[in-house]
């Protein structure tokens, strides 16, 4: 197979299917690869929750204290598994310097306005798209067991005021209004209005499909292996499948975009982040939003007749071996919340590796020394939250348009 097209796009996640969409529904002609599925990696099993509350980037003082507590825990929420890793080591060395309280607060209004743009486009997808992807807008719950757990959260909505993102502190009484599904024992927590749930799976694949009803073309198992360039362009892309000739590259292969950016002789500072989630069917109760459990770390977000627990950030390279003690760990912390979860029927278990800069913000420009290829990875923990409008940013580049949002903090130059 020798195939022409506008624009090739190197990912089948939901950072590549968003591009996709909106291209093809500007009318360019779109060619999607995908080396397994459509939503086969992190697009499949995350916690689908769309969180502009989540605006303090991964990098940032109170990340940092938490990573040299949990270093060396197996079972802890943030771990890095020790390696010597030249490229984990550069990566650390910028996350310390990224970490620091000025370059945060310069980092977290650049992360507020994606997520908050982003969160627009879920809600006029869900009214226009014409699927269903169970989207719900009406906030989420972080809850604490602890005062002190209380007191460093109510510390984090000040910076929040201070930024403008909406947030309200929450009393134990307040809290059980709210969901009267948690356990009594929930000492109180924060309300965020804007943030929402969804079925990652369910939006990805129906968005794709949407994608190929506007014309796009989808090849799945179909894996880049190498490239061809001239004059700082790249010419052809080499595939499992065949050779595909391109006028614009949009690399959004997630964790893998630095393997495949060595291919082009480039450099993306990535790092894999291993996350679990643990899908239960028919749980005791069934909250009524999605929850953010403080202490634990993990997040629920109710799917129908199951429930969904995800968490915890391993930083291990691309490593799929499942632990089952921090997969354990995440659903016993998780019943002290709510009652049943430690017995309840597990139906999935599943683990993947989300893409992590060491800023914490993504990458979303052009590639250096490579004109045609734009890079659109690094998104962390917010590749839901931020697929959209990562989407409608790639469209716009491509097309040579006026983007909605300055790119400069995303170039692919900053580091």
């Amino acid at each position: 197979m020798d195939s022409k097209t506008d624009v090739l796009i190197v990912g089948g996640g939901v950072i590549g299917v968003c591009s996709a969409y909106f291209l093809a529904q500007q009318g360019a002609q779109v060619t999607l690869i995908e080396k397994d599925e459509i939503a086969s990696g992190c697009s499949y099993g995350n916690g689908g929750l769309i969180v502009p509350s989540h605006a303090v980037p991964l990098a940032s003082p109170g990340a940092l204290g938490a990573g040299l507590r949990w270093l060396f825990d197996s079972e802890s929420p943030f771990y890095v598994k020790p390696r010597m890793d030249a490229e984990l080591i550069r990566w650390l060395a910028s996350f310390v310097w990224a970490s620091r309280e000025g370059q945060m607060l310069k980092s977290l209004p650049v992360l507020r306005d994606l997520l908050f743009a982003s969160r627009a486009l879920y809600e006029e997808l869900a009214k226009t798209v014409g699927f269903d992807f169970g989207f719900e807008g009406k906030g989420s719950l972080l809850v604490c067991l602890t005062k002190q757990a209380l007191e460093k959260e109510r510390r984090e909505t000040r910076l929040f005021e201070e930024f403008k993102i909406p947030v309200s502190m929450v009393n134990r009484d307040e809290a059980l209004e709210l969901e009267p599904a948690l356990l009594p024992s929930v000492v109180g927590g924060v309300y965020y209005p804007r943030d929402g749930r969804i079925d990652p799976q369910r939006f990805v694949v129906g968005l794709a499909e949407k994608a190929q009803g506007l014309g796009a073309q989808l090849h799945t198992k179909t894996e880049a292996i190498g490239f061809e360039s001239n004059s700082g362009r790249v010419t052809k892309v080499h595939t499992t499948r065949g050779e595909f000739t391109a006028g614009q590259i949009i690399l959004a292969s997630g964790s893998w975009s630095p393997q495949v950016a060595r291919a082009l002789r480039a450099r993306i500072p990535i790092q894999p982040a291993k996350g679990y989630s643990v899908t239960v069917e028919n749980p005791p109760v069934t909250p009524r939003l999605p929850l953010l459990f403080s202490e634990a770390r993990v997040v629920i977000n109710p799917l129908g007749h199951a429930l969904r627990i995800a968490g915890t950030l391993e930083l291990a390279g691309l490593d799929f071996s499942f632990n089952p003690r921090r997969v354990a760990a995440m659903q016993t912390a998780s019943s002290e919340y709510l009652p049943g979860l430690a017995e309840a029927k597990v139906i999935e278990i599943w683990r993947g590796l989300r893409p992590c800069t060491p800023d914490g913000l993504p990458i979303v420009s052009r590639a250096k020394k490579l004109e045609n290829v734009i890079v659109a990875a690094g998104h962390a923990m917010l590749g839901m939250s931020l697929g959209p409008i990562t989407g409608k940013l790639v469209s716009q580049l491509a097309r040579g348009e006026s983007t909605q949002l300055d790119l400069i903090p995303l170039s692919a130059e900053r580091f």
